[in-house]
């Protein structure tokens, strides 16, 4: 067992943690636990407590995010070929940066203090996933070294990293949505500064739930992360 805190700065909506960022706590000490063949599926159960004590407890089985008796996310082992078709087709560093000028989260964001996109926090990964016209969003990405230990970015940092640009291949003005799960593999981390390219892609919708996938690039165009989400629609409102 260990004690985790979400700290204000790792903020989704306004009263609860990011998603991508407590699923990487999560998935990343499953991981840990898992041999070859075998990513994590992070499902969030509850919006996640900030600052305050929580218990995380893995195993080979499986991984519990817990605040007491209450389950706020849990993550089990799934086969890696569940992400057989997550892999989104890349852009040049270019073209993902002139996507962002039409990022509709700098005008029209419904968790505008969101660690991974928020235009509001200052200390957040700053994404800026804009559309490239074809189902898919792009965006660049230089992580900061307080991100990273002995000079490669913390894994819990990619599943923040690879959370956002799926989103934002949702209408989120006209269908707000939070996340409800993610499955994700991380394949190498890259350096303080190195310019990433970050993708997502609308996969499909069945009710209240959204299917996307999302890509992590580095420099050099080979994949870093890849991932899978579930997100669930919702009323901004009972978030902030």
């Amino acid at each position: 067992m260990t004690v985790v805190r979400v700290e204000r700065r790792f903020q989704g909506p306004d009263r609860s943690g990011n998603g991508g960022y407590v699923a990487g706590l999560v998935g990343t000490a499953l991981a840990a636990e898992l041999g070859e063949g075998l990513v994590p599926k992070v499902t969030l159960r509850v919006p996640p407590p900030m600052e305050r004590d929580l218990e995380l407890v893995a195993t080979g089985a499986g991984a519990q995010l817990l605040d007491g008796t209450t389950v706020v996310a849990d993550a089990v082992p799934v086969e890696s070929d569940f992400l057989a078709e997550a892999t989104v087709e890349p852009v040049p560093a270019d073209e993902a940066r002139a996507a962002e000028a039409a990022y509709k989260g700098l005008s029209r964001h419904p968790f505008p203090s969101c660690f991974a996109c928020g235009p509001e926090n200052a200390s957040g990964l700053q994404l800026k996933p804009g559309p490239l016209g074809d189902g898919r969003v792009a965006c660049t990405w230089q992580p900061s070294a307080d991100l990273a230990t002995n000079g490669l970015v913390d894994a819990v940092f990619l599943w923040a990293a690879l959370d956002c640009p799926g989103g934002w291949s949702i209408d989120m003005e006209g269908r707000p949505s939070v996340l409800g799960q993610l499955t994700a593999c991380i394949d190498a981390r890259p350096q303080v500064g190195e310019e990433c390219v970050a993708l997502g892609q609308l996969i499909g919708m069945d009710g209240r739930k959204t299917f996307t996938a999302s890509t992590l690039y580095d420099s050099d165009g080979r994949v870093l992360a890849r991932a899978r989400h579930t997100w669930i629609s919702v009323d901004p409102a009972l978030f902030n």
